[in-house]
């Protein structure tokens, strides 16, 4: 039987997020939006080879507001997960294992993620 002396493990109530525990769980949900945005992407190219009736109303969904959300939020997961990816190489090779370096190259995926999403819509839909 367990003891009643035992020290718990600290929980959700107590417990301080960190920003590299956030960072990690929203590494795993970024590939989990990637697998998702993998299906709509099937969804296109099954349209696309079905008839031009099929591929407009594909079309109509990823030109409306829900279906340029959609992309917006692939688009990111996309490249937050590729940047913090290129973090854990960097990792990997025994770089940047500091806490404050840990912290530093944390934000720079962040704010690479947002720049490159911006960027590449911004270029998508000006064109």
């Amino acid at each position: 039987m367990a003891s009643d002396n035992r020290p718990l493990s600290p929980h959700l109530q107590i417990y301080r997020p960190q920003l590299t525990s956030m960072l990690s769980i929203a590494h795993r949900g970024a590939g989990i939006a990637l697998g998702a945005g993998a299906a709509f992407f099937a969804w296109w190219l099954l349209a696309a080879a079905s008839g031009p009736d099929a591929y407009s109303y594909a079309e109509a969904f990823f030109g409306s507001v829900v279906g340029i959300i959609v992309l917006a939020g692939f688009c990111f997961a996309l490249f937050y997960h590729l940047c913090n990816g290129i973090r854990h190489l960097f990792w990997d090779a025994g770089m940047g294992l500091e806490l404050d370096q840990a912290y530093r190259s944390g934000w720079a995926v962040i704010a690479a993620a947002v720049l490159l999403t911006a960027g590449s819509l911004v270029w998508a839909l000006a064109g």
